[in-house]
């Protein structure tokens, strides 16, 4: 790595001493003037004044008056733009007398600049694949109560909230809430957490007071990007402290929970910071510092679906009046301890026969596990130094500090969690160069599902447990209960001295299962033992450099653009989540060890072509990845857009992408509920075998059931006896699964964009096909072993017996394995944006989006979980000032039912729709700006994912203060 670190430095240092014999040929150039509105002739205070192609700029003061000094060569082109105004270029060609200069209202935006599509500033009208983007006017103006809320809005964006503080977009399908398909960078920062798994781009990223732009590029991105962006991506530009400087301060007063449905009406607070200066008479020198603080009550995850009904295998389909409440085997949403790990078969004499039942254990609420109470501390600072006009050397820091919920496998109680980033860069007119480290920590954080099960374990295990309920059930039976009344008081009877939510028992042992970092096996504590823990201990680093140039005039038939990036994750073993492989396996579960390495490098070259005046431009750009676990991985891709009427832009797109599997997906090990979560990776399955001897554990809940239902019908027959029949055993599918492999797409894409009737009405269009092969997810397999515990071989008689629920805590390893699906899978989908100036600044606008998955044949061996609606669509009215200084914002949105799949839950999410709306009242007097609105203003509660928090209103009070001053 540290020879690609060094190349990569190499190339723009050489093109940094060019432009420092340039330098010697310019002089000391001062240009002033001044910005008014064409229409009225009033000064615009707040322009942006830069040198084109280059990092000199100002901003023009309240009078609308700028004055610009550095040293420069004529000719010299200065590009004004600020917000709702169309940019314009003006070329100065020598020293003159001050400058006027008239911009003109805009309503509707479509040509800003972007630069995430090509990694090269071009026109969004031409870019070569959808692309979406927030400017500082459409964060101000936003009726979300955050920039980051504001996604939710975006054309093709679907926003998974899990917490508070914890939001994760999607686009195009295969969603998740640890998103790990979509990228999150913040000024070229990957702001993955490594262990985690997941974008925390929200919770580490910039204030609001500090984000100058946002772009979303939806689908693919990997030929451009790299590993993580096979969904999309969301790249975040903060301000330059050179082009904004001054005191910025922000003020966030809101109240959730207003109904207090799920808890009491609670007040949230958000505080912000920007502080940024020039120093030195050089103008040369500049530093920012930011920081903010948000604390609020996070909103309930209190769904109690059963994904586990009555009529299932696993849940006594032979007795319909153990259905609803009353089903004993219930696996509820936001209950845990009540799953598989929970599982208890009971077998007793019913009706003249011996029946046995599936029972759970009892479990605990979500509501009673977690903290309500969430933080997020955001302190970042960066120091500037221009070397020369066009060369930038730059040194930042960022900090993030966070709670909350999120969801993995299961749920996470994110408590005290940090990651810290350095950055060094160095950025000149046709090149950057960067190096950064990413440190992360999981600080006080546990998993919900295994504190649930221990303190459950804590009241006797499931053997003893079994024991009580059977004897109770038996006893009500025969008093002439019912079933179902029999089955709840035998529960009643079982959980006797349970920990009870609440009170100060309960709250020390969940405190000590919580600190305890073994989830493997027992645990002795004086005075209390502990079956097990449920801590999450995780810490990594990840270290990451990469540059790109464009070789500009050096080539003459194209455009041509390279780039280079390398990246290493180095994980502490904690010996429960990651641990040393080069151990043996009776030691892998103990802490400390020697620290595990994933990595990768990969370049790229991109040449752009334009043809036949100037209407068609023609991309093509290949990139190769190289992870020495797997073999190299090419990723082309080829675009060409045609501009026909100097009106309509047409384009079309391919691209080839691959994903290497996260951190978690590679190489987890971590036990919970007595399954191990594994990487599959294949280090990780030696000595182990689940991909190659092992059965699914759907095919052991069939399984099972056939005994069950074989025992029943045939009076004096042994499950053991029936298990063993050809037509049952058949039933058991052995696993075979292969070693994993990265996540291959092909993506195809038809779009188009305008901007008609005299700038009034933009049309952004687009369709996809994605074409999924090698697909990554979670299989749930056991090894079967003799009653001795040694692993035996899938289809001899020992295994067969195995499968028996009674044998389960004996005679078999359960795994949950990350690996490859059998099929392909295709997905398509389109997406439609109006935006119309239908009368003076009043603006209208919408969009639409569809996705679908097409079915296949042959059944797979895990759920895909497409987890995505087929229609959402949001509808926008607003003016940005309906009267001097004020205006408003509303925001319709609505978004289809759809199935939701995921190893923690399934079941479908109810359609929903809500209103945001926001006024703001600016006082130019006092450089302030007063924002009162309210996100779901109606108060509609509903859901995004199965298992995840039901979202309620939220309303809110901002003030902004922006003192931003020239230099």
């Amino acid at each position: 790595m540290k020879h690609l670190l060094s190349s990569s430095l190499l190339i723009p240092a050489l093109v940094a001493a060019s432009a420092t014999g340039l330098h010697a040929q310019e002089a000391l150039i001062s240009v002033s003037g001044t910005v008014r509105e064409k229409a009225t002739g009033e000064p615009l205070p707040g322009v942006s004044i830069i040198v084109k192609g280059g990092t000199t700029g100002t901003l023009s003061d309240g009078n609308g008056q700028f004055a610009l000094k550095a040293k420069l060569r004529f000719p010299f082109t200065l590009v004004f733009n600020t917000l709702g105004y169309e940019s314009r270029e003006l070329e100065i060609a020598s020293g003159s007398q001050p400058i006027s200069v008239q911009l003109e209202s805009k309503a509707v935006s479509m040509n800003e600049v972007v630069v995430s599509a090509s990694r090269v500033e071009e026109s969004r009208l031409t870019s070569p694949v959808a692309i979406e983007k927030l400017d500082i006017r459409a964060i101000k103006e936003t009726p979300a109560p955050s920039f980051y809320d504001a996604l939710e809005n975006v054309k093709g964006v679907q926003m998974t909230t899990s917490s508070l503080t914890f939001k994760v977009p999607n686009t195009r399908g295969f969603n998740i809430p640890n998103n790990f398909r979509f990228m999150q960078l913040v000024d070229g920062v990957d702001m993955q957490a490594a262990t985690l798994g997941v974008p925390l781009g929200n919770a580490i990223g910039p204030t609001e007071l500090d984000v100058a732009s946002v772009e979303i590029t939806p689908g693919a991105a990997s030929a451009l990007y790299g590993m993580n962006a096979i969904n999309g991506m969301a790249n975040l530009t903060t301000k330059s402290p050179f082009s904004y400087q001054g005191l910025s301060v922000y003020q966030k007063v809101g109240v959730n929970h207003v109904d207090g449905t799920d808890r009491n009406p609670s007040v949230l607070t958000e505080t912000a910071v920007r502080w940024a200066q020039g120093l030195g008479a050089s103008g040369r020198w500049a530093y920012k510092v930011n920081g903010s603080f948000l604390r609020g009550t996070d909103w309930l995850s209190n769904t109690q679906n059963d994904q586990n009904p009555q009529n299932l295998a696993s849940a006594n389909p032979r007795f319909p009046e153990l259905n609803g409440a009353s089903n004993p085997a219930a696996d509820l949403w936001n209950r845990y301890g009540d799953d598989n790990a929970g599982n208890v078969s009971i077998t007793i004499p019913y009706q003249g026969r011996n029946e046995t039942f599936n029972v759970r254990r009892t479990g605990y609420y979500e509501r009673d596990l977690t903290n309500p109470i969430v933080r997020n501390i955001k302190a970042d600072a960066s120091l500037h130094y221009k070397l020369t006009d066009k060369l930038e050397l730059s040194y930042g820091y960022r900090f993030g500090l966070m709670d909350g919920v999120f969801q993995r496998g299961n749920k996470i109680q994110l408590d005290g969690v940090t990651v810290q980033n350095h950055k060094v860069e160095l950025k000149g007119e046709n090149f950057t160069a960067r190096a950064y480290m990413l440190v992360e920590n999981t600080g006080n954080s546990y998993n919900l599902n295994p504190l649930a099960l221990n303190l459950d374990l804590q009241n006797g295990s499931n053997a003893a447990w079994g024991t009580k309920f059977r004897t109770e059930l038996q006893s009500q039976l025969s008093g002439g209960a019912t079933l179902a009344q029999a089955m709840q008081q035998a529960r009643t009877v079982a959980d006797a001295g349970r920990a009870v939510p609440g009170t100060p028992e309960f709250e020390a042992l969940k405190n000590q299962i919580t600190r305890t970092n073994n989830w493997d096996s027992g645990v002795n504590v004086p005075g209390a033992p502990i079956p097990g823990g449920a801590a999450l201990t995780q810490r990594s680093r990840t270290y990451h450099s990469d540059a790109i140039w464009n070789l500009g005039q050096r080539v003459k038939f194209a455009d041509v653009l390279l780039g280079a990036d390398a990246r290493l994750y180095e994980v502490i073993p904690d010996g429960n989540n990651f641990v040393d492989f080069s151990r043996p396996l009776t030691e892998r579960t103990q802490p400390g060890g020697q620290n595990q390495y994933y990595k990768k490098i990969g370049g790229f070259g991109q040449a752009t072509k334009r043809l036949l005046q100037d209407r068609l431009k023609l991309t093509a750009s290949l990139r190769l990845d190289y992870n020495p676990e797997f073999s190299p991985k090419l990723n082309p891709r080829v675009a060409a857009v045609y501009t026909a009427g100097g009106l309509h832009n047409f384009r079309a797109s391919y691209q080839n992408g691959w994903r290497f599997p996260s951190l978690f997906e590679a190489l987890s090990f971590v036990n919970n509920g007595n399954v191990r979560r594994v990487g599959g990776l294949a280090r990780v399955n030696e000595g182990l075998n689940y991909l190659d001897n092992s059965y699914t554990l759907a095919s052991i809940s069939q399984f099972n059931a056939a005994v069950n239902a074989y025992v029943a019908a045939n009076a004096g027959t042994t499950a053991s006896q029936a298990a063993l029949r050809p037509e049952i055993r058949g039933v058991l599918q052995v696993g075979n699964l292969p070693t994993e492999q990265p996540e291959q797409i092909n993506a195809y894409e038809v779009g188009y964009r305008s901007v008609l009737l005299d700038n009034r009405l933009s049309l952004d269009a687009d369709a996809y096909v994605n074409i999924y092969s090698g697909f990554l997810g979670q299989v749930e397999v056991s090894v079967p072993k003799n009653a001795a515990g040694q692993q035996v071989q899938v289809g001899s008689d020992d295994a067969v017996l195995a499968a028996l629920n009674s044998n389960r805590a004996a005679r078999q390893d359960r795994y949950r394995v990350y690996t490859n699906a059998r099929n392909n899978y295709r997905s398509y989908g389109s997406t439609l944006g109006v935006t119309y100036n239908f009368y003076q600044k009043y603006t209208l606008g919408g969009n639409v989006s569809y996705n679908a998955l097409s079915a296949n044949n042959a059944p797979d061996i895990f759920v895909t979980g497409f987890n995505t609606p087929h229609w959402v669509t949001n509808v926008s009215f607003g003016n940005r000032e309906i009267v001097r200084n004020v205006g408003f914002n509303l925001v319709w949105r609505h978004q289809s039912s759809f199935v939701w799949e995921s190893p923690l839950a399934n079941g479908r999410v109810p359609a929903y729709q809500n209103l945001d709306a926001q006024v703001n009242v600016r006082v130019p007097a006092l450089k302030s700006t007063i924002k009162v609105g309210g996100t779901n203003l109606l108060n509609n509660r509903y859901i995004q994912y199965a298992a995840g928090p039901t979202i309620g209103g939220l309303y809110y009070v901002a003030l902004t203060f922006d003192n931003t001053v020239l230099r």
